[in-house]
Formats: C-alpha cells, sequence, structure tokens
C-alpha cells in the first residue's frame, strides 16, 4: 500500500498555516488600504505648524517639491512673501512656514505598506504578501474535491467576484 501524500492533502496544509501566518498581515493591510481610500480627506489627520528653511529664490513648483507637497499653487505674492495654500515662503531668506496634516505616527506607517517602491527594504514584504495572496487563492480550490456542490458553487462565486472586478474597474 503506498503511503504518497495527495497534492490536494499538501496544499490543505500550506494553505491552513499560511493563512494562520498572513491574518496578522492581512489586518494590518486592510486597514492601511481603507485609511488610503481617504487619503484625499481629512480622516484622523491632525495639523502640525512647521518651519522649514529652503534655498532663497525658489519657484512655487521647487517649493511643492523641497516641502513634499502635492499641488502647490501661487495664491499671492506680497514682496518677498509667496502665499501658497497652507503656507508662507520668504524668497529673500528661504524660509517656509506651513500647515502639514498627517495621520497619527502607527497608522502613517501601516499606510507606508501599500506605497513602498523598490528603494525600501518594505517592498519584498509587499513582494512576499502579494505572492502569498496569489498561492492562497490557487490553493482554495484544493480545499475540496471537484465533483463535490460546494466546489461548484466555489467557482460561481469565483466568477462572480472576476466579474464585478471587471465591472467595476471598467465602469
Amino acid at each position: 500500500m503506498s503511503n504518497k501524500k495527495s497534492t490536494q492533502f499538501y496544499m490543505r496544509i500550506i494553505h491552513r498555516y499560511l493563512g494562520f501566518f498572513l491574518a496578522g498581515i492581512m489586518t494590518v493591510y486592510a486597514l492601511s488600504g481603507v485609511l488610503l481610500i481617504y487619503r484625499n480627506t481629512e480622516l484622523l489627520k491632525t495639523e502640525t505648524q512647521q518651519n522649514k528653511m529652503l534655498k532663497p529664490s525658489l519657484t512655487i513648483n521647487e517649493i511643492g517639491k523641497e516641502l513634499k507637497m502635492k499641488d502647490v499653487e501661487l495664491i499671492k505674492a506680497e514682496g518677498d512673501i509667496l502665499y501658497f495654500k497652507n503656507g508662507t515662503y520668504n524668497t529673500k531668506t528661504g524660509a517656509a512656514q506651513f500647515t502639514s496634516k498627517n495621520l497619527p505616527y502607527v497608522l502613517e506607517k501601516m499606510t507606508r505598506l501599500h506605497k513602498a517602491t523598490t528603494n525600501e527594504p518594505l517592498y519584498w514584504l509587499n513582494v512576499f504578501f502579494g505572492i502569498s495572496l496569489l498561492f492562497f487563492a490557487i490553493s482554495s480550490f484544493w480545499m475540496f474535491l471537484p465533483k463535490t456542490k460546494t466546489f461548484r458553487k466555489g467557482l460561481y462565486y469565483t466568477f462572480g467576484g472576476i466579474i464585478l472586478t471587471l465591472i467595476m474597474l471598467f465602469i
């Protein structure tokens, strides 16, 4: 009698323990993903007054880059002072005063997961997580025998999820 284990047996075991391991990561990604949906709002953000010395005589676009602010537009200029939304810049001294709105420290760190690029070591977690989720999705098809009613019903839900995603993407 053969003692060889089936692919289904191994898929179920890997799926189970990978699922337990990923539960913590998925929780953080889920919370930070929902927070990123509201990134253009002021949800949970606090205002901070900041002063920063920049090089003198910068253009409004250069000021935005230096302060890491998006969509900085000149509102008015009075003498050496340039006024932009949430701040001012002195063209002669380079002194910038501005208000930034940031998430609390822990939430800011959590949202960095989604924004990580190949320039940061954190991106390896994103790659691992993405590959793990792909395995997780594929290995779920080995949880039930293909001839069972549950498996067939699962396929309908899978196709429903694909169709809903495509509709949402293209509408």
